[in-house]
């Protein structure tokens, strides 16, 4: 298919761009013992080479941005929002074209193409390339790959509590996990006012997103149920979660790390 001399420049910038955000950052995958499965990816056609801030996961800009914009949308992994915040080593086949060890991407939304198990964004995509290869592997747009789930690392970051931005302050309450090291889900979401005893749970709206309707007032404590559908789980406090004047679309440190 023909493309008119005004898409054809534009394609040529975004790929440029793309170029420039691959090569600033490669980040080596984490270890993991699980076996690959093979697959498909291709990747969002954005300007600015990144994840989308609209994700399903509900992470808002960070769903972009969250660990160096290496992100993915995903659809038979997503187990309806249960995946977001996971980790995926992904190693592209095109041996040619792209490094041995792959890249770790973090799921930030749900999205499926033909075939393929990951959406990943462009800088991800790019990030697969040997140096000199990543404009062909961006020409050629949809690539075999396999993947394993792999240890979520983000370092310097504690799990952090992030208010969507639907939250209404102090009728309606919402909150999206991030930054949850390991290779453990969330499967439930507590609140309780600091210095209480009476736990409320928190409902599964969508995607990585728990919710509340008139919730306690004052600061809140927040315990997360972490664990894996088939083994063991348990649950995580942190003490001091939310000031009792949360606002929507902050973030809060939980001052816990999961692992």
């Amino acid at each position: 298919m023909l493309l008119s001399s005004s898409i054809f420049t534009m394609s040529l910038l975004v790929l440029h761009i793309c170029l420039l955000s691959s090569v600033l950052l490669m980040l080596l995958p984490a270890s993991s013992s699980s076996e690959f499965r093979r697959s498909k990816a291709e990747y969002y056609r954005s300007p600015d080479c990144l994840g989308t801030s609209t994700g399903a996961c509900g992470y808002g800009i960070h769903g972009s941005t969250i660990n160096n914009a290496l992100v993915a949308g995903v659809s038979g992994l997503w187990n309806n929002g249960i995946g977001c915040g996971a980790c995926y080593q992904v190693r592209c086949k095109a041996d040619n074209l792209c490094k041995e060890e792959g890249i770790t991407v973090v799921v930030t939304d749900n999205a499926s193409g033909g075939d393929t198990d990951f959406i990943l964004s462009a800088h991800a995509f790019g990030s697969m390339a040997h140096p000199g290869k990543t404009a062909e592997l961006f020409w050629k747009g949809v690539v075999d790959v396999e993947y394993r789930r792999t240890t979520c690392q983000f370092p310097g970051y504690n799990l952090i509590f992030k208010v969507v931005e639907q939250s209404n302050f102090p009728h309606y309450l919402a909150i999206a996990p991030m930054f949850h090291g390991g290779e453990k889900d969330i499967f439930g979401l507590e609140i309780c006012p600091e210095g209480g005893e009476e736990w409320k749970s928190m409902n599964k709206a969508w995607g990585g997103v728990w919710d509340l309707p008139n919730p306690p007032s004052g600061a809140l404590k927040v315990k997360v149920k972490v664990g894996t559908s088939n083994g063991e789980q348990k649950w995580v406090e942190a003490n001091k979660a939310l000031p009792s004047s949360w606002k929507p679309g902050a973030g809060y440190d939980s001052h816990v790390k999961l692992a």
